[in-house]
C-alpha cells in the first residue's frame, strides 16, 4: 500500500514538473509576453460585479495583481490611484485591481485602507494570476491591454522610472482613440 501511495505522488509530481516545462517563462516569471492577447476570464469585483475581461474591449485595461500582505502594493497603490486611475478614468481607462488568493472581508479592508477608488476582483486560490504568471511568482505586477485586447506593457514590483514608463504607455494608448 505505501508503495502504491509514493508511486502515486511521485506520478503527480513529475506530472506537473513537465506541465510547468511545457510552459514558457518569460521575464520576472511572466508566463505571457508583450504583444500577447490577454488571457481572458470572469472578473468578480469586492463590490459584487461580475464581468469579463474581454466586455472590456475598447478600454485600455491596466490589471493590477496584489494582496493586503504585499507592502510593495501597499506602497503602489497610492499612485496608481492618483497618477493612473483618477485623470485616466474619464479618457476610457479600467484599472482592476486583482487580490491574490484572499476573502471578500479582507479585500474590502484592504481596499478602505489603502484608500484606493478603483475596483478591486476577487482571485480565489490565484488562478487569474496564473493564466499570466508562474503561482510562485510574486506580486505586485501590473499587465497593460489595449482596446483590442493586447499586452503593451508589463511590470514587476514598484520602481519609480518602470512606473513612469508604465504610466506614459497607458496614457499614450488612452490619446490614440
Amino acid at each position: 500500500m505505501r508503495i502504491k501511495i509514493l508511486f502515486t505522488i511521485v506520478s503527480m509530481i513529475l506530472s506537473i514538473a513537465l506541465f510547468a516545462q511545457d510552459k514558457k517563462v518569460y521575464d520576472n516569471g511572466y508566463i505571457v509576453k508583450v504583444g500577447d492577447q490577454a488571457p481572458d476570464f470572469l472578473i468578480n469585483e469586492a463590490g459584487g460585479r461580475s464581468y469579463r475581461l474581454s466586455d472590456l474591449r475598447g478600454k485600455v485595461v491596466m490589471l493590477q495583481f496584489t494582496a493586503s500582505w504585499c507592502s510593495v502594493c501597499r506602497q503602489e497603490m497610492p499612485f496608481i490611484e492618483k497618477e493612473i486611475w483618477i485623470p485616466g478614468s474619464k479618457s476610457g481607462l479600467a484599472v482592476v485591481g486583482i487580490d491574490r488568493d484572499e476573502p471578500l472581508e479582507k479585500v474590502m479592508k484592504f481596499k478602505k485602507d489603502i484608500g484606493v477608488t478603483y475596483p478591486l476582483a476577487l482571485d480565489p486560490n490565484a488562478d487569474i494570476f496564473g493564466l499570466y504568471a508562474l503561482k510562485e511568482a510574486g506580486v505586485t505586477r501590473n499587465v497593460i491591454i489595449d482596446r483590442s485586447g493586447k499586452i503593451i506593457f508589463l511590470t514587476r514590483l514598484f520602481n519609480r522610472d518602470e512606473f513612469d514608463s508604465m504610466k506614459k504607455a497607458i496614457f499614450s494608448e488612452l490619446a490614440r482613440k
